[in-house]
């Protein structure tokens, strides 16, 4: 289905919160790509539209599937949309090799952020929606989303690459303001 299509027609699903297993798994690879995942995926851009994120990864909503999705602009500006199965990601090394240091945050920890330095580009090679092999570059937030989803895919959160007092600071972060996201959000 296009991604136009999966953009009009999904529901918001409740999203996973961190410290639930699906989150700390990595996920299995996706292989049919019928109409099942067709309605993943506009279930998940419903979800990210309704949260306000800028990607979302098939766990995050208690679906153990290597799939997310993606609504967030390049290092142009520019605004890009789509989806990635079984995602890989390719950083720069060597001299190509720069770290930027962002606020970042999650949204299966809503609320709360931090600096997080990733590299500043990113290249995730996968498969769209229909199973049709894909190559991706980007920086800004998209490069970063890149990569944040693929953690996600490999069982990893942002905090797990957080040193242990920055951590702990962003569970603060959350507790401080969980009140405003209820267990079934953004749903409903």
């Amino acid at each position: 289905m296009p991604v136009s299509e999966l953009l009009r027609l999904g529901t918001a699903r409740p999203i996973v919160r961190w410290g639930t297993s699906v989150l700390h798994t990595p996920a299995r690879p996706v292989t049919d790509f019928g109409s099942e995942l067709q309605q993943l995926l506009a279930d998940m851009f419903a979800t990210n539209t309704a949260a306000d994120g800028a990607g979302l990864a098939g766990q995050q909503v208690g679906v153990d599937l290597a799939v997310f999705i993606y609504d967030c602009s390049d290092e142009t500006g520019r605004p890009r949309t789509g989806v990635v199965c079984n995602p890989v990601v390719e950083l720069p090394e060597g001299n190509d090799r720069r770290l930027i240091d962002f606020g970042e945050g999650c949204l299966s920890l809503p609320g709360a952020y931090a600096d997080l330095a990733r590299p500043e580009s990113s290249t995730c090679r996968g498969q769209d929606q229909y199973g049709d092999p894909i190559e991706l570059t980007a920086g800004g937030t998209l490069g970063r989303c890149f990569q944040h989803e693929t953690d996600h895919i490999n069982g990893i959160v942002f905090g797990d690459r957080l040193p242990t007092r920055k951590r702990k600071q962003l569970y603060r972060d959350h507790e401080a303001v969980s009140d405003r996201y209820r267990t079934n959000w953004p749903a409903g």
